[in-house]
């Protein structure tokens, strides 16, 4: 499948010109992190020209944003488009799904089921390293991407966070650090920018092993759901926090074991901007997709490529997980299908 074609001698100024102050960029962090020369930045969640830009035009190939690529890209992918009644992608079968290992369950998001795939990949060598979002040293409670190469760094990261992260960037790491399969976790957005790269810059980015897309409605601002909301309005030290997750309502654990709830409909407000932009909520690019949708302590799992499948299938098999009937999960599929639908209107 051809690729976007080379867009020599073109400058970032016109990058932003046409995503960027259009008011497009979805900040997935994909120009930078590609970026040949390191003439970009990732603040605030835009790309800024810092350097003498080399008119390379790599960033515009890269962005999600620039043409719409998504039926090449399933092509490139799966090999086919999208058929109409295909309400949240193509994919190979579903399953609900959860960790047998007891050390992660004690960590995870909902059943464990990205930590237990991602270790035992790199238990069997599948992969020799994974771009995932691990937690800020510095400041409490923020996301930052991470590059972790053992199953005790993959449990250090477990759990799920609602403000961005470039995980790009973890997965550029990998790249510079001469990883020869890597797993990348993350947004929709940024599986598409992905799959561009994928596509689009082979030679550049061919390390790529496992892309497993998180479900997702929105991202919020630190600012927001950590300063106004958890700290602010429930009056929680964010030292205290455990976990955040999102049931309906956003609820958040604290060390204490106690729990507190957050209606989701203040949290909106401070929902990151950039996120209004984006029509994909169940990472339909992805190999697997993974997401809670309201079940308790197990994942949905959407199994989209044959290599996802097999990963999936081999550790099923070693006992790593377990699964139960897909029909026990029908709440969980109907509200798959009206996020999905309800994200793919807005282009």
């Amino acid at each position: 499948m051809a690729g976007i074609a080379p867009i020599r001698g073109l400058k970032f100024e016109q990058n932003v010109t046409r995503v960027v102050q259009a008011d497009k960029c979805l900040g997935c962090s994909a120009c930078v992190a590609v970026c040949p020369v390191g003439c970009l930045e990732f603040v605030e969640r835009k790309p800024e020209l810092v350097e003498k830009c080399a008119s390379c035009g790599i960033c515009l190939i890269v962005c999600p944003q620039y043409e719409y690529a998504f039926p090449a890209l399933e092509e490139s992918v799966f090999g086919r488009q999208r058929r109409p009644q295909e309400e949240f992608g193509i994919y190979r079968r579903m399953a609900i799904a959860k960790a047998n290992d007891e050390n992660i369950l004690h960590v995870c998001q909902d059943g464990g089921v990205v930590t237990a795939l991602l270790t035992y990949a790199l238990e069997t060598g599948r992969i020799d390293g994974a771009a995932v979002s691990g937690i800020s040293e510095d400041k409490l409670c923020y996301p930052v991407p991470r590059l972790v190469l053992t199953p005790q760094e993959v449990l250090e990261c477990a759990g799920t966070r609602y403000i961005f992260s470039p995980n790009l960037f973890a997965f550029q790491k990998g790249f510079t650090e001469n990883k020869k399969n890597i797993a990348f976790v993350g947004t929709p957005c940024q599986i598409h920018a992905l799959r561009k790269i994928e596509m689009n810059l082979l030679r550049y980015f061919n390390q790529l092993q496992l892309a497993v897309g998180l479900l997702c409605t929105e991202s919020f601002t630190y600012e927001g759901l950590m300063k106004q909301l958890i700290q602010g309005k429930l009056g929680l030290d964010l030292h205290e926090v455990k976990k955040i997750n999102i049931k309906g309502k956003i609820l958040v654990t604290t060390k204490s074991g106690e729990e507190k709830a957050i209606p989701l409909k203040e949290a909106k407000q401070y929902t990151h901007p950039r996120c209004n932009l984006c029509t994909d909520f169940s990472a339909e690019l992805a190999d697997i997709s993974v997401g809670g949708l309201g079940l308790d302590g197990w994942t949905f799992t959407i199994l989209r490529t044959r290599r996802g499948e097999e990963l999936f299938e081999e550790a099923r098999k070693a006992n790593v997980i377990k699964t139960k009937s897909i029909e026990k999960g029908e709440k969980a599929l109907d509200l798959l299908k009206r996020l999905s639908l309800k994200k793919r209107k807005r282009h």
